[in-house]
């Protein structure tokens, strides 16, 4: 279990450990991988199906009643607003679907799109910079044989056999591949290698490359070098170097939040990757503000909410705005035209987005990181043998084969799939036996009673913090302002604590990679000492009770420290927090981002309830 799930070591390292001496209980990796296979439980394969409607049917009943659903139309259940989601619910899968359906030959045929991806590479510099292309397919069948135009049988993973129709889909790939891919090379023109193909037409199935285009293109090679360019060019190579200094220092003193990465050496470094540059774009804004002219800061401000903005309208809006404010790039000497594919692709995304659903799902970053050897069927057989592994362990539990000292507590996390909420849910992290539904974290020497928090804390208040907390609990429908009320007539406590470094906050996430359901799973920390360096003090966003939407309904704040105490025979998990207010009443006109400074009124708080805290 520690080679598979815990260190997730290349079959070689195993294989070089198992044979270094000793009595290894696994001759090789293969050993091993055949320990696993052949574990009954948890055996699990992934299936795939189709849904038509069963039910008694009307006089007059609507078209939807007699349909077979695979590429489908996805609405909200808030009116008819349509929803772009994943591939097969945009409008290319089904309008194929409609061709396939419409000829006698390939009617009621299974449509089984290939997804294509290429990306040049440099295998070695210093023998000739020889390249390749690799090509990544989501199925094995590329070739033109008769299953692209007339149906074939083929055995699907539940055993039963179903006329196929392949077909040619979308081509992800950079603008160079593009090129490439469409003939576009000097003034030769020749044919497309999809121009034998049936109903394939390479110039309406490139897709978009997020990765490529938005966030390496137009973000990190095109706005964030012309900054350092205007800044060289309006105050000269030794003062450009300062002030790009003090943006170093502005990205490495942002505070901590689930979802942000910490830059202790600001942006300064040589090889980016992809989630260098997305985490990048969350903190860059702030840290160029009154260094550059408002409408530099506006065109970064526009990018961000085309990759982030939910709505197609919403999007074409903020490409719009884009295209006027980086107009300052130009009338400012530092480009002489704005002829860059990267940023003209940017007009393009609401077409294909509604062609082939959103963008990150079909982006380069996906395979990315299959440069390095690696395959699908490994990707399914690697996933098979850990849903063994833990159902042989919630076995091995049940029969009480696992001593609690033998258990892992090596701050492992396990997830809780729950139902969908869209509020964050937040658990404090705690020691239970592997298996249950509850995250699971080591518990972190800390103080262990309220006097020792305090003291490490720094805040003589915290008893009198308590006292007013457990009043407030204890007495719910107490009416009275809780600063008019006596220190003497609150509950006291001082007693023993469990101080935790993080809670487990599980919540809907649009936008992001999620679970089951859209949700998404963080942790919020809060630790004096954050791997062996520095402190990490998250701050949330909190829930206090209001219906309003958006930053008008939650607080803002900083959470020094997780605990939990047990008084009276009730159990209460706490937060201690320093608030912020919000300045102003709507966001900063130049960077769209709220400003908070903190609040002085009220200084330290303990939170009760940490389920009210969200992401």
């Amino acid at each position: 279990m520690y080679f598979y799930i815990h260190n997730q070591t290349p079959a070689g390292q195993a294989d070089r450990l198992l044979k270094s001496g000793g009595s290894p209980p696994f001759a090789d990796h293969k050993d091993l991988y055949a320990m696993i296979d052949s574990i009954a439980l948890g055996d699990v394969k992934w299936e795939g199906f189709t849904c038509t409607y069963t039910g008694e049917k009307p006089n007059g009943h609507p078209p939807w009643m007699d349909g077979t659903y695979d590429p489908y139309h996805e609405y909200s259940t808030n009116g008819d607003e349509r929803q772009l989601r994943d591939f097969m619910s945009a409008d290319w899968a089904w309008n194929q679907a409609d061709i396939i359906a419409g000829d006698p030959e390939t009617l009621g045929s299974t449509f089984m799109p290939i997804i294509l991806r290429s990306d040049k590479m440099t295998v070695s510099v210093t023998t000739g910079n020889n390249e390749y292309y690799p090509l990544y397919l989501s199925i094995r069948n590329v070739h033109n044989n008769p299953g692209m135009s007339t149906p074939k049988v083929a055995k699907f993973g539940d055993g039963h056999f179903r006329h196929v129709i392949y077909d040619l889909g979308p081509y992800i790939a950079d603008y160079k591949e593009q090129v490439h891919l469409a003939c576009i090379v000097s003034l030769l023109v020749s044919k497309p290698f999809t121009n034998d193909f049936p109903r394939a037409d390479i110039h309406k199935i490139m897709a978009p490359d997020i990765l490529h285009q938005v966030i390496k293109g137009t973000f990190k090679d095109h706005l964030v070098d012309w900054v350092e360019k205007y800044l060289v060019l309006t105050h000269g190579r030794t003062e450009a170097d300062c002030i790009l200094d003090d943006i170093d220092h502005r990205i490495a003193a942002v505070s901590s939040f689930s979802g942000l990465h910490h830059f202790p050496q600001g942006w300064g470094f040589k090889q980016w990757t992809g989630d260098d540059s997305k985490a990048l774009m969350k903190v860059y804004i702030p840290a160029i503000e009154g260094h550059v002219p408002a409408d530099i800061v506006r065109a970064f401000r526009a990018l961000l909410e085309f990759c982030y903005l939910h709505t197609l309208d919403e999007i074409q809006d903020a490409v719009s705005h884009f295209h006027q404010y980086r107009k300052i790039f130009k009338t400012s000497g530092i480009i002489p035209t704005f002829l860059l594919p990267w940023q003209h692709s940017l007009m393009h995304y609401t077409h294909v987005i509604r062609l082939f659903g959103t963008s990150n799902g079909l982006c380069s970053s996906i395979t990315e990181s299959k440069h390095i050897k690696a395959a699908l069927g490994q990707m399914l057989v690697t996933n098979q043998r850990l849903s063994k592994l833990a159902a042989a362990r919630v076995d091995f539990d049940s029969h009480g084969m696992l001593k609690a000292n033998d258990r892992d507590n090596d701050n492992d996390i396990i997830i809780n799939h729950g139902p969908t909420v869209l509020q964050a849910h937040t658990w404090l992290a705690q020691t239970v036996p592997t298996g249950s539904n509850t995250a699971l974290c080591a518990e972190t020497k800390h103080a262990h009673n309220v006097l020792a928090l305090a003291e490490e804390l720094h805040l003589p208040s915290l008893p009198a913090l308590i006292c007013c907390f457990l009043y407030e609990q204890t007495c719910p429908n107490n009416t009275q302002d809780l600063y008019e009320i006596p220190l003497a007539a609150c509950p006291r406590y001082e007693g023993k604590i469990s101080v935790f470094n993080s809670v487990c906050s599980r919540f809907y996430a649009l936008s992001d990679l999620c679970g089951i359901g859209g949700m998404r799973v963080e942790h919020i920390s809060s630790c004096s000492l954050w791997r062996n360096e520095f402190s990490c003090y998250d701050c949330v966003f909190v829930n206090t009770g209001s219906d309003t939407e958006g930053i008008r309904g939650l607080e803002i704040a900083r959470v020094h420290a997780f605990f939990s105490f047990n008084y009276a025979g009730t159990a209460y998990p706490c937060a201690v927090v320093r608030w912020f207010d919000v300045i102003g009443d709507s966001p900063d006109p130049e960077t769209g981002m709220w400003m908070v400074r903190p609040a002085y009124n009220t200084n330290h708080f303990v939170l009760p309830r940490p389920h009210s805290i969200r992401m």
